[in-house]
């Protein structure tokens, strides 16, 4: 009798029980602990297929994945615990080196090297490593985070032979860091999108499922005195023997229990999953194992662990009912449990370990057989939850179409103007995104979901973007809440067209032929033609069957004639549209075409003064998507950056930069005769079905006002021939945009407001040149504002072969 209790309390087999007073010390030389009750984290992850959206160079490129507790007191690092390879990587014997590997020594996983030959290729991997994070003995529901990451391993495509691997493993080409919070280690299936950098702009689709599972370093059950039970089933009897050992804990025993819980609550989640995703994919999945066990009973165990039943709660309730209940057991003990209450609390952990093992094991199987279908539903919920949880960083208003420049006839106009328009715009924005910014910086991420460490390793850095749609309404209104709730996306199917999963779903009954999606980046004033790769890699992501264009026709001649940039331009988008026409031709037929425009800073100028041109005369019934980043579409006639002023001033003078006396209204000694007052009165905008005008009230090189295109401060009290004349061009424009064929347009204005406090004060920033440049430099900008909340979330990201 006293050697079975000592060995429950972890005395070895020649030590004995004998009565101590309180304050006796323990025999250390006597103790042995012994792992009765281990447990581990298994975080499995699925490498899908690798994307390859803009590397800068070709060569040999692999993966390696690692995994630690956030908390390096916490246990040891993640070590690889089995691998499946689902399918053979689909590519040639030429680009493909060696298998999969472990390495011992950091504990990492990498893939099969693979080789990169050029942009938008596509390698399947179809991999599934999962990672064992030990919690330790007699520990109970991990408090640490895990930090997942990912590694690019490059080598040049000149190596081969053993100096291949020896180069991949020399150095990391980039990283990207994922945060799994103590919350989502009982058990998550989520998608998790990998990008690495600016620079290495690739998309590995994974995803990630997590669960607590027994450790397998466990001693068996002893046996006990009564009827043999079968081991997959709790017995009424057990959970009551299991209530009184509830009551009378010692701090050993609390420990235990705290496990017990956590397992359980895993259990419960996998079922919850494992449910979800079956009736999502509409594929069955066999429980019948865990039927065996009924409802009764589990709520009978949950009671006397003081948790509340998860389908009351939910998963994230349900964690929070654990901690609760660890929180409210009663340590004080009057005694030693007695061997049957112990014997029910050890055999409880084992049977809940076994039914949490046989759920992962069926959700691995299931996994398997339904990988396509399993990443696409998670996809779209992580696209969804993302918008929500990255949300902090926006602020949404909700605008009437302005009414309010409208000339009475007469000589001089009738200037119905609202100050608190451009007063809200010039005076608030930059100080409310600084103050949104401070709150930013000072929350508690407090979630479930997977953290991307671009976005909340310094969550304060992220750019502050203020969504503000113009509609035609009677009635301003104006809400600090979600910009979807006012805005029904059935109405406005995706910006970019993209196809989600739902939508995938659904037989189409349309006709056959193909769309053609084109997109034309053009870049600004003494630019390049990548300038805009990052807004370009963001939308191949949203929608991989686009074709794009990035216009090379004016590099080193913006300083020239605007007139003459447009021509170019008309000429290089026929010629690219009329070459992708024919190749669909070819192979098909063409049902539609997608036309749309992304332009920076005067390359918006250049956009519109191309619309203009005959021969694009053709094309503007295809007109789609018009995203305008920083573009002076009212010029500088009211610029109050003095520094930039004088720079434009210099130019004029010294170079005699034609296309800076466009804009600047001095081409021409009537302003009626200037360029950018005819083109105003053009119908450059009137054909485009979505409008988005991006501008940060911190770019200097650019008019607030302009960018935006709506009235500013110093026009408002200008009544001479310069605020007729800057009066009829925003009308102008303005009517444009809400022409009577524009029923069903989106039209929005968004700032950005960026995080330069790393800068420090310098020429950049005084002059505000850093802001203009951050729109083409800022990875989370392109990625986060531009993606998530001018794009519909749910478009498919990578093409996918159907099961």
């Amino acid at each position: 009798m006293f050697r079975r209790i000592g060995w429950f309390i972890g005395l070895n087999n020649h030590s004995y029980s004998a009565k101590r007073l309180p304050d006796a010390k323990p025999r250390p030389a006597k103790v042995k602990p012994v792992a009765i009750m281990d447990t581990t984290q298994e975080i499995a992850i699925y490498i899908h297929r690798f994307h390859n959206l803009d590397l800068f160079q070709q060569g040999w490129y692999q993966i390696k994945i690692t995994m630690k507790w956030e908390d390096s007191q916490h246990g040891i690092p993640g070590t690889p615990a089995r691998v499946v390879q689902y399918e053979v990587p689909d590519l040639g014997s030429d680009d493909i080196h060696g298998i999969w590997r472990i390495n011992d020594t950091d504990n990492s996983f990498s893939t099969q090297p693979f080789r990169i030959k050029y942009a938008r290729q596509d390698v399947l991997l179809s991999i599934m490593v999962s990672f064992n994070l030990p919690l330790g003995k007699f520990e109970g529901p991990s408090t640490s985070a895990v930090v997942l990451k990912f590694e690019l391993m490059y080598a040049p495509i000149s190596e081969s032979g053993s100096g291949l691997q020896a180069s991949l493993d020399s150095c990391a080409a980039a990283v990207h860091e994922f945060r799994i919070p103590p919350k989502a280690l009982l058990g998550l299936h989520s998608y998790c999108p990998v990008h690495f950098d600016a620079f290495h702009a690739v998309l590995v689709d994974t995803t990630v499922h997590i669960s607590l599972l027994r450790s397998g370093s466990g001693v068996s059950p002893p046996k006990v005195n009564r009827d043999s039970r079968n081991v997959e089933e709790l017995s009424g009897e057990n959970i009551r023997g299991l209530g009184q050992a509830v009551g009378q804990l010692s701090s050993f025993d609390e420990r235990q229990l705290t496990v017990l819980r956590g397992l359980l609550a895993a259990r419960d989640l996998l079922v919850e999953e494992l449910q979800n995703l079956s009736k999502a994919i509409d594929r069955p999945i066999d429980l019948t194992e865990v039927a065996a066990v009924d409802d009764k009973t589990l709520t009978d165990l949950r009671a006397e662990l003081g948790i509340a039943d998860e389908k009351v709660f939910g998963p994230d309730k349900l964690q929070n009912g654990i901690e609760k209940a660890n929180q409210n057991v009663d340590t004080q003990m009057g005694g030693l449990l007695h061997s049957s209450s112990r014997e029910d609390l050890f055999h409880s952990f084992h049977l809940l370990g076994n039914q949490a093992l046989y759920l992962w094991n069926t959700f691995l199987k299931f996994h398997r057989a339904n990988k396509t279908s399993i990443i696409e539903y998670l996809r779209d919920a992580w696209a969804t939850d993302r918008r929500a949880e990255w949300s902090i960083w926006m602020v949404y208003t909700k605008v009437e179409m302005p009414l309010h420049y409208i000339h009475s006839g007469a000589d001089e106009p009738t200037h119905r103007r609202v100050s608190s328009l451009w007063k809200l715009a010039d005076d608030c924005s930059h100080a409310c995104a600084d103050l949104h910014r401070r709150s930013v910086a000072q929350m508690r991420i407090n979630s479930r979901s997977i953290q991307d460490m671009h976005i909340f390793g310094e969550p304060s850095h992220i750019p502050i973007v203020i969504v503000e749609r113009v509609v035609n309404a009677p009635r301003r209104t104006v809400s600090v809440n979600s910009y979807f709730n006012h805005m029904n996306l059935k109405d406005y199917p995706g910006l970019l067209g993209g196809p989600s999963y739902e939508a995938a779903k659904k037989p189409s009954t349309q006709q056959n032929g193909r769309i053609l999606k084109a997109v034309v980046f053009v870049h600004g004033f003494q630019g390049h033609h990548l300038d805009l790769r990052l807004v370009r890699n963001q939308w191949l992501l949203i929608d991989p069957k686009i074709e794009f264009l990035m216009s090379e026709v004016n590099e080193d001649k913006t300083s020239g004639d605007f007139k003459e940039m447009g021509q170019r331009l008309a000429q290089e988008v026929i010629s690219f549209l009329k070459k992708k026409m024919d190749k669909i031709s070819r192979s098909g037929s063409l049902r539609n075409i997608k036309l749309s425009f992304v332009g920076h800073s005067i390359g918006n100028i250049i956009i519109r003064t191309a619309l203009t041109e005959g021969i694009m005369e053709p094309y503007l019934r295809y007109l789609y998507t018009y995203i305008s980043i920083s573009g002076p579409h009212l010029g500088y006639l009211y610029s109050s950056n003095s520094l930039f002023n004088s720079g434009l001033w210099l130019l004029k003078k010294l170079k005699g930069t034609q296309s800076i006396h466009q804009l600047t209204f001095t081409d021409d000694v009537d302003l009626q005769n200037t360029f950018l007052y005819k083109l105003c009165k053009q119908k450059t905008l009137e054909s485009f079905r979505h409008i988005i005008l991006l501008s940060s009230p911190q770019d200097g090189y650019v008019p607030y006002h302009s960018a935006r295109i709506e009235l500013c401060q110093a026009s408002s009290s200008d009544y001479s021939k310069k605020g007729k004349i800057f009066l009829e061009m925003l009308n102008d424009c303005l009517d444009q945009i809400r022409a009577p064929s524009s029923e069903h347009r989106v039209f929005m204005r968004c700032d950005v407001n960026f995080d330069t406090s790393s800068q420090g004060r310098n020429l950049n920033t005084l002059i505000g040149r850093a802001a203009h440049i951050e729109f083409l430099e800022t990875d989370a900008f392109a990625r986060f504002a531009l993606r998530f909340e001018l794009w519909k979330p749910s478009a498919a990201l990578i093409e996918m072969p159907q099961e």
